[in-house]
């Protein structure tokens, strides 16, 4: 669909292709709610289904029945007479409901009586001595060359890190044919003692036999060490893995130390944030329907706090029920009690995954003259430094070092500055806090701004 084809105006918006967004636009169209779902890739399943509806990987067995479980979402929401574009960026939100998008190079503003968030998970930054080196790369680029290509990575490859979706890897790539040299597990021992408590709720959880069952499949077939350091080591590119345990001569280096809520549109349209301790990262304060603190806008899936692709399209569901008794009191929708307790099941065991993936200390607060703003090239050092000098937050770290002000928007290093400032500051990141995101929250041209056509409502999101 091109811009110019679009409405200008839709009762649901929904920003994110992935579980949640395909589930609530699907029920919400059903409804005979008018729905558009912007997704910027080329097509739909977000991060965890990557690649659904034309990856080439065609054996089942290799990406998982979990994988293709997003088949029937993909399914159900190009039946339910929603409008689905992709390659389209979502570059605005503003509390009013209108969502800036660009689609073919060609910018609209889009009146809304409600908006559903569903932008998933990113990966949480690794930063490491070395990080940047041609064949350092993160797990989850690696899955989505392998979902969306088919494409393997070659070479001497060791993986690093903590969390399921290293495991997951790991196994999809040697199902797939390939092999890992060495994967370095960074998870402290000691997590092992905060998560003992919440054993019970994951051994009756739907993810107790499944994580078991992948673990001995991984162990079986590549040495597995527990380091407690790590560095990538060469000149123009990656050349060897240095850790606590030795020294790997490697040609490409995975990094994965589990993924957060990504939360930049939610913060450029002034929603409330909150510290997750347990998860260690910034996420929406919402209601039980998943309803933000700026009204009509709500968020849902791991956008709201990280539970896994399954979960993610409870909470969908949930928020696209919520916004079809707001627009159309008098629509059918499923019962949404049978929807929540699908949730609390999946949800299940997800506070014994956190506590026993919880990244180290070391690995989320770098020393030195390890880069921590990519963008920019600030390291550790100066951020501690400027700190010390009295700088209270990230906001104000901008003015000092552009931390946070590349084209990333502070997706790979938000967190680690904020962290970084609550340590040398010896208080707390919720006392710390985020970056403030101002739209354009996606890179765009002047090109696309200026070619926004100007209708009576386009005009009033211009005029606010």
């Amino acid at each position: 669909m091109k811009a110019s084809d679009l409405s200008s105006s839709y009762e649901l918006v929904v920003i994110g292709g992935g579980p949640a967004g395909l589930a609530a636009a699907s029920l919400a169209a059903r409804a005979g709610v008018s729905t558009v779902l912007f997704d910027e890739n080329p097509g739909v399943g977000g991060q965890i289904y990557r690649g659904i509806t034309s990856t080439p990987v065609t054996n089942r067995a290799i990406l998982g029945e979990e994988y293709w479980a997003g088949e029937a979402l993909a399914n159900e929401a190009k039946a339910s007479g929603a409008a689905i574009v992709n390659v389209a960026t979502v570059w605005s939100l503003d509390p009013q409901c209108i969502v800036g998008v660009s689609i073919d190079g060609k910018a609209r503003m889009i009146e809304a009586r409600r908006v559903i968030i569903a932008t998933g998970s990113q990966e949480r930054p690794f930063p490491i001595p070395g990080w940047t080196l041609p064949g350092v790369m993160t797990a989850g680029a690696a899955q989505t060359v392998l979902k969306a290509q088919g494409l393997l990575p070659e070479g001497r490859i060791v993986m690093a890190g903590t969390g399921p979706l290293m495991w997951l890897l790991a196994a999809q790539i040697m199902r797939a044919g390939g092999k890992l040299d060495a994967i370095l597990d960074t998870t402290p021992r000691r997590n092992l003692l905060r998560a003992a408590a919440h054993l019970p709720d994951f051994m009756l959880s739907p993810y107790f036999a499944k994580g078991l069952a992948l673990l001995r499949e991984v162990k079986a077939r590549v040495p597995v060490r527990r380091v407690a350091s790590l560095e990538a080591v060469g000149d123009d590119k990656l050349r060897e893995v240095v850790s606590d345990r030795g020294r790997m001569p490697a040609d490409l280096l995975l990094l994965h130390q589990g993924v957060v809520p990504n939360v930049n549109l939610a913060l450029a349209v002034g929603a409330a944030h909150e510290w997750n301790e347990r998860q260690l990262c910034f996420q929406p304060v919402l209601d039980r329907d998943f309803g933000s603190t700026v009204p009509g806008i709500a968020v849902a899936g791991d956008g709201a706090g990280i539970a896994g692709g399954t979960a993610a399209a409870e909470r969908g569901r949930l928020a696209a029920i919520a916004a079809v008794r707001a627009l159309r009191p008098n629509a059918v929708v499923p019962d949404p009690q049978s929807v929540r307790q699908r949730l609390q099941r999946e949800e299940m065991g997800r506070a014994f995954l956190d506590w026993l993936n919880r990244p180290a200390v070391s690995f989320r607060q770098p020393e030195g003259d390890t880069l921590v703003c990519r963008c920019e090239e600030v390291t550790a050092a100066q951020v501690r430094s400027t700190a010390d000098m009295g700088c209270e937050g990230p906001n104000q770290m901008k003015a000092f070092l552009r931390c946070g002000m590349g084209p990333c928007q502070g997706r790979l290093c938000g967190l680690t500055v904020t962290e970084l400032i609550a340590a040398q500051r010896k208080t707390t990141p919720a006392d710390v806090g985020y970056y403030r995101l101002r739209p354009p929250v996606k890179p765009i041209t002047l090109a696309e701004l200026a070619s926004l056509p100007i209708s009576e409502a386009e005009r009033k999101a211009v005029e606010r």
